[in-house]
């Protein structure tokens, strides 16, 4: 009996053993499947940190190390593009002579840069998608330098428009939005502090620029210039190539996203469609995915704020690209009236990041468009000031007020955007906003050219500037005053204060460029994080 129930004993433990060691076979392979499956996450997160995001597909963006390399390449890359525009006036009128051009004629190349600069949103958006933020920001940087050196051998004011306008300006685009998108997906805790220093980037270009293009147009002609410009901008191209995209964790179980061969039943569907059909729905779809149609029908404080910031755009920039030639044209030293935008460039470069942090208190929560709007009123009762003469020592009060109220607005304008849309439909409504302000971007100097031809006095066009920008600001600051009223007599009545938000469409972020958003006070209350991200700078 005892050995008997030896031997089952011995049999039982053999068995349990077994049995032990089998189930310590299968934990290890499923371990080692599960390292496998986390193989891309960063070191030292939890495990169920790591099954979260094996879940979702997120990547938790670092906040500091490669981030800091992304956010200086971001700021140079701002600094070629953003502030190249402002450098061509430079070169206003050795292009008036050597074309025989007007001023009409000659600030359609200015005009058309930082047009198609905005306009190229959309594509440039499909691009990312395609090819990632880093080859398109490197495809950027070869299309700008490329078109600012056939700039030099052009022999046409007409040739000039499509070399450094449409070329060139479409390079920029390239270059410029990518590099944004992409800092915004390594910064999330820390993005105030990378959105301010990043604003920099355009302060830095319009302090340098101006001093460099003298520089060169004193040594080498406007011809030789552009072709120096144009092997500066294929920097851009080592901008973009630092710019690696934030790993991805790999996943198990079934994608959030399925792109595999679609089902029999929908194969069958696509193939009783016409083409025509096809191209027509793939048109709407993009159309849907990349301009914001419904929140400017629906949303009525992003429709108020993308018309005034359409009307702004018609005056912001033109006293940037007439300064210099209203001051030689009074028999100012070239010398000094470019030593006038690097101050302005200075300004912004002091000023713009201390905005940055303090209009990130909680006391500007809600605040921000009045703030906006207020700096906006300042900024076009400045170009008054250029009506008083164009001694230098007006001239450089009037770049010191437009300097610091350009700083606000730079600063607080994709702000205000946040505030007023959407996380996830953000990206959707800046591109539709930089095709509606590229219109007038488009036909501000021409027409302030125009007007010089017509009147023969510079100062006409700050005038007017002045009227265009400060009508802006009050159409934006009347407009949400009475949207806020209206909400608070809503609230009152216990009725919904807006419309609701239309259905958000389900959108495939290309990978190493998602968007991702930092959750608010107004958010906690969310199921679940809208994953957008998209920040600009003027």
């Amino acid at each position: 009996m005892t050995q008997r129930n030896g031997i089952g004993g011995t049999s039982d433990r053999c068995l349990r053993s077994r049995a032990s060691a089998d189930l310590e076979l299968a934990n290890g392979m499923q371990k080692g499947q599960e390292a496998n499956d986390c193989e891309c996450e960063e070191g030292g997160q939890g495990g169920e940190r790591r099954d979260s995001a094996a879940v979702t597909g997120a990547t938790a963006a670092p906040d500091g190390g490669w981030g800091w390399v992304v956010l200086a390449a971001t700021i140079m890359d701002l600094a070629l593009t953003l502030a190249f525009p402002s450098c061509v006036g430079i070169f206003y009128t050795d292009l008036q002579n050597e074309f025989h051009a007007t001023n009409s004629e000659t600030s359609w190349v200015p005009s058309i840069m930082t047009s198609m600069l905005h306009a190229g949103g959309p594509f440039c958006s499909v691009l990312v998608e395609r090819l990632g933020c880093r080859a398109t920001v490197m495809l950027g940087g070869v299309l700008s330098g490329l078109g600012m050196a056939a700039s030099s051998f052009t022999q046409s004011i007409i040739q000039l428009y499509i070399t450094a306008g449409v070329i060139t300006g479409l390079g920029f685009c390239f270059c410029f939005q990518p590099a944004v998108t992409i800092l915004g997906h390594y910064f999330v805790r820390r993005r105030a502090f990378a959105n301010a220093m990043s604003s920099t980037g355009t302060a830095l270009g319009l302090c340098t620029l101006p001093l460099l293009g003298n520089y060169l147009h004193t040594e080498l002609g406007w011809r030789g210039s552009f072709l120096v410009l144009g092997a500066i901008l294929l920097n851009c191209c080592v901008c973009g190539a630092v710019m690696r995209p934030v790993e991805r964790p790999k996943h198990r179980g079934q994608p959030l996203m399925n792109h595999g061969p679609p089902p029999p039943e929908e194969e069958t569907v696509r193939k009783k469609k016409g083409r025509m059909r096809r191209i027509w729905g793939y048109l709407l779809a993009s159309l849907s995915k990349h301009m914001a149609f419904d929140q400017f029908c629906y949303n009525s404080r992003y429709c108020v704020y993308a018309i005034g910031i359409t009307w702004m755009m018609l005056g912001f920039v033109v006293p940037l690209v007439y300064l210099v030639p209203y001051a030689t044209a009074y028999n100012m030293e070239q010398s000094r009236a470019a030593l006038l935008l690097s101050i302005l460039g200075m300004v912004n470069i002091v000023v713009r990041p201390l905005f940055g942090i303090v209009f990130n208190m909680p006391w500007f929560k809600g605040r921000h468009i009045y703030v906006f709007a207020s700096a906006l009123l300042v900024n076009g009762l400045s170009n008054s000031i250029c009506c008083i003469g164009p001694s230098f020592p007006v001239l450089l009060t009037y770049v010191m007020m437009y300097g610091l109220s350009m700083s606000v607005v730079g600063s607080l304008m994709f702000t205000v955007l946040m505030d007023i849309v959407e996380m996830s439909r953000f990206p959707s409504a800046l591109g539709l906003l930089a095709v509606m302000e590229s219109i007038t971007l488009l036909i501000g100097p021409p027409l302030a050219g125009v007007l010089v031809d017509k009147t023969g006095h510079y100062f006409y066009v700050f005038f007017a500037c002045s009227a265009v920008v400060a009508s802006a600001a009050v159409f934006l600051m009347v407009s949400f005053c009475w949207l806020d009223k209206r909400d608070r007599k809503l609230s009152k009545q216990g009725q919904p204060s807006a419309l609701p938000e239309p259905a958000k469409p389900s959108v495939d972020l290309a990978p190493g460029c998602q968007y991702s958003s930092v959750p608010t006070e107004g958010d906690k209350d969310k199921a679940s994080s809208n994953g957008a991200e998209y920040i600009t700078s003027l």
